[in-house]
């Protein structure tokens, strides 16, 4: 894990970093899920590969969560305590950019009322999903700004964006820079 860029709003850490986030010592991971939390392929694979089979099979208890929503199961043998599988938009279902947002602030939402200090991001939808990756950096860095801003409360001391690739990366690290 390399931090590439972090930045402080409102008393908290906004960070960027380059990694697998199946690593990541923090309380909660996101999963890039789909609405029907069955996780075979990217983010959502890696996560139950590591994770153990008692993500897939409480996720399959859950059933279906609507995009722009998330759920929360336990993390079986990763390193955090939580996965919180947020549900982002598929380019072409329509009101994408709400969406995405919706799934970003749903997740910050579970984190905040179990407490947790600590969470880490992927880049939702930018992969398979085919969501613009400069528009995805854009929403989640700013839709992360707004929750701190409109939840003072929060436990969440830190918010992370775990990217795994350049190009993905290079649009986070812009996003965050511009941030006043």
């Amino acid at each position: 894990m390399e931090v590439k860029k972090e930045k402080r709003i409102r008393g908290r850490t906004v960070r960027v970093v380059k990694g697998d986030i199946t690593e990541r010592d923090v309380d909660a991971v996101v999963n890039a899920a789909n609405s029907h939390l069955k996780h075979g392929g990217g983010v959502a694979g890696a996560i139950v590969r590591k994770g153990g089979s008692i993500i897939q099979e409480e996720s399959d208890r859950i059933g279906l969560v609507p995009p722009g929503s998330a759920a929360m199961t336990t993390a079986g043998w990763l390193p955090c305590k939580a996965v919180i599988h947020a549900v982002g938009p598929r380019m072409g279902e329509g009101d994408e950019d709400s969406k995405l947002e919706n799934a970003l602030l749903s997740a910050l939402r579970i984190a905040s009322e179990q407490g947790f200090k600590s969470i880490s991001i992927p880049a939702i939808s930018s992969g398979i999903f085919g969501f613009p990756k400069d528009r995805c950096a854009e929403i989640l860095i700013k839709g992360a700004r707004k929750f701190l801003e409109k939840t003072p409360d929060t436990p969440l001391d830190l918010i992370e964006f775990c990217i795994f690739d350049d190009e993905t990366l290079g649009y986070f690290l812009r996003e965050l820079e511009s941030l006043e």
